[in-house]
């Protein structure tokens, strides 16, 4: 499934067990030798005491094989496979992550499918130790800009340009993830004010160059707020499609609405399995 072209391969858990997932989101999210992707989803029930919090959980594991705390195009896709698979009737959907539990409003077509997603992100956070020590950046940002720093339970740093054809993303995006600045590393979003919106290409944490990231759709919608060069509600156009971005401030939460597609189904091999 994708959700703006930030494609992941998801599984059901109740299911397919998967016990080792990380090698697994290693092997098949290999572009030339696996399916193909940005990563693995693990969806489930929630069960024990977090059944009174949510109705079903989310793991995500990036293509390098870490463990991420949330994305918002997976949730959505989530949201999608849940309703559509008819595992639930609810329109609203209480979704268990590792950055907390995340609301997911489905919009459906007339036909009772869901076509778009509306995901309560939370609220924005902008100091974390673990995440962030500005001290160590000093000038070794070298050519570039400034970023704002913006954690939405991953972290995300937003450098606004001139010229977003100007920068090398591949080489800046991996230097930047792994600066010292960032202990946990980081997701960086390289971000262009447009008459029509704000264009945005990112490198994400664990994965690379990605088509879209929800989360840091999310970041550089306030980074922009932050910094003069937005208002309360941001388009965000990435590479693989469009975003919409509300930073609400009755609850100071972010909301997230974008699409989601199924590409398509099939069965697979566990690596080194014969099952």
């Amino acid at each position: 499934m994708h959700g703006a072209g930030n494609d992941y391969i998801y599984v059901d858990t109740l299911l397919y067990n998967i016990e080792d997932p990380s090698s697994v989101a290693r092997a098949w999210s290999d572009r030339h030798k696996g399916i193909g992707s940005d990563g693995l989803v693990l969806i489930g029930h929630a069960d024990g005491e977090d059944k009174a919090k949510a109705d079903f959980t989310m793991r995500i594991f990036n293509a390098d094989g870490s463990e991420a705390k949330m994305c918002g195009n997976a949730s959505r896709c989530v949201g999608k496979y849940l309703y559509d698979k008819q595992l639930t009737t609810q329109t609203q959907i209480r979704l268990l992550t590792l950055s907390g539990v995340k609301v997911l409003d489905l919009h459906l077509t007339p036909r009772g499918v869901v076509d778009s997603v509306t995901v309560d992100m939370g609220e924005p956070i902008f100091e974390n130790d673990r995440q962030f020590a500005p001290g160590t950046l000093g000038s070794s940002i070298h050519h570039l800009p400034i970023g704002t720093f913006v954690s939405m339970g991953n972290p995300h740093y937003v450098i606004f340009l001139d010229d977003i054809n100007s920068v090398d993303v591949a080489t800046e995006g991996e230097r930047l993830e792994h600066h010292p600045a960032f202990p946990e590393r980081c997701n960086i979003e390289f971000a262009v004010v447009r008459p029509d919106g704000i264009r945005v290409r990112v490198w994400e944490r664990g994965s690379g160059i990605t088509q879209a990231c929800g989360t840091g759709a999310c970041a550089t919608a306030v980074a922009a707020a932050l910094t003069g060069r937005g208002g309360r509600t941001s388009r965000i156009i990435m590479d693989g499609g469009t975003l919409d971005i509300e930073w609400n401030d009755k609850d100071n939460h972010i909301y997230k609405t974008g699409p989601a597609e199924f590409v398509y189904e099939g069965d697979v091999e566990l690596p080194n399995s014969k099952l």
